[in-house]
């Protein structure tokens, strides 16, 4: 009878500690979220730019309604973050709307593939009460906010763009990314193409030193909206998704072709349609202050980066079947959140890119779905 108790008592001890395991909120699986009981289940981690967040939490949720022991966690920790993550092997993908330079790209110890999933839109969104339609802005005098040589929302400069607006005596303030940001590096590359004055002073970079005393700076494109939302007389730039989703107003922007643009589907296909057949082998291509009467200028590809080489092959397998929806047809889901599908020629050029991911030197996806 002893014997009956302890084996019962040693059945319901490990029957609780299941139990519990499982309500812990861990992932069912190795520490490395490959399924390791027998369930089936793949956790992928990624993490990098906010500029596509909205894209791809909409992504994971659709495609794991279909696929539903595939786990994705992307978080939304900026460009320069995501890029430091999949450099150290921290998580599956990285991602970035700032392509990696040769020098960061060196420093990863197998090679480095760059994916375009989406184009999407900087945007400059302002908080001016009493102002209803939208600003017409220029590169110069962007700059200037930025430079803290325009001061004021009444500058002479600004009012010559906006003759029919009611610009009002305020002081400016400027938003900026305080964190390492690709869309930092979309805006400042226009800005350093087009205004020799800030290419001088501040240039284009992921995480510039601005201008000392000027505007004030946010985490993440999230952080630049809440800034600008909650401080009159405010103008940060977000991706299109976030001024959209905050009601908030966006500035047409004076692009090379001399004509003041939205930041429309159309505009930003457009700045992507010259340039397409330009798309180098490697992927990675700036599409700022672009050609075209049409072409919005502070335009972006954004990019998913993976290793060519995967150590695990299931893993590897999940991601590259991810990524193959995610453009195909993951694409149906960006115009609804003020992305634009990436150009069919650009698209055939990604599927050539996703056959290149191995695992023991095999393809981890042939390719066949559509």
């Amino acid at each position: 009878m002893r014997h009956f108790r302890n084996t019962l008592l040693g059945i319901g001890l490990a029957a609780i500690a299941i139990v519990g395991f499982g309500c812990s909120g861990a992932p069912i699986g190795d520490s490395n979220g490959s399924s390791g009981d027998g369930s089936g289940n793949i956790g992928l981690q990624g993490s990098g730019a906010s500029f596509p967040k909205p894209i791809y939490e909409k992504w994971v949720n659709e495609y794991q309604k279909i696929n539903p022991k595939i786990r994705i966690d992307y978080q939304s920790t900026g460009s320069g973050a995501g890029q430091k993550a999949i450099l150290s092997r921290t998580v599956d993908f990285g991602a970035s709307d700032d392509p990696m330079k040769d020098e960061d790209l060196a420093k990863a110890d197998s090679d480095l593939i760059h994916i375009p999933t989406v184009l999407g839109a900087v945007v400059m969104t302002y908080n001016l009460e009493g102002v209803d339609k939208p600003l017409n802005l220029t590169a110069e005098t962007i700059a200037g906010i930025y430079l803290g040589e325009i001061k004021k929302w009444n500058d002479a400069k600004l009012k010559a763009d906006n003759p029919d607006v009611n610009l009002p005596d305020a002081e400016i303030t400027p938003v900026y990314r305080a964190d390492s940001s690709g869309t930092t590096a979309v805006f400042t590359d226009y800005l350093a193409k087009t205004v020799p004055a800030f290419k001088d002073k501040i240039g284009a970079s992921k995480q510039p030193n601005w201008a000392k005393g000027v505007g004030i700076g946010a985490p993440r494109n999230d952080g630049v909206m809440g800034q600008v939302k909650q401080t009159p007389n405010t103008i940060g730039y977000v991706e299109i998704a976030f001024a959209k989703a905050n009601n908030l107003p966006t500035a047409l922007i004076k692009n090379k072709a001399g004509k003041f643009v939205e930041a429309s589907i159309e505009n930003v296909s457009a700045a992507a349609a010259g340039t397409a057949s330009e798309m180098p082998e490697d992927m990675r291509l700036k599409i700022t202050n672009a050609d075209g009467d049409s072409a919005y200028p502070i335009s972006s590809y954004t990019y998913i980066l993976v290793y060519k080489e995967q150590k695990d092959a299931v893993k590897g397998k999940a991601l590259a079947d991810f990524l193959w929806w995610a453009v195909h047809d993951g694409s149906k889901y960006a115009n609804d959140l003020h992305y634009a599908p990436l150009p069919e020629e650009v698209v055939k050029k990604v599927e050539a890119k996703i056959g290149m991911i191995t695992a023991d030197g095999k393809p981890l996806h042939q390719g066949s779905e559509k």
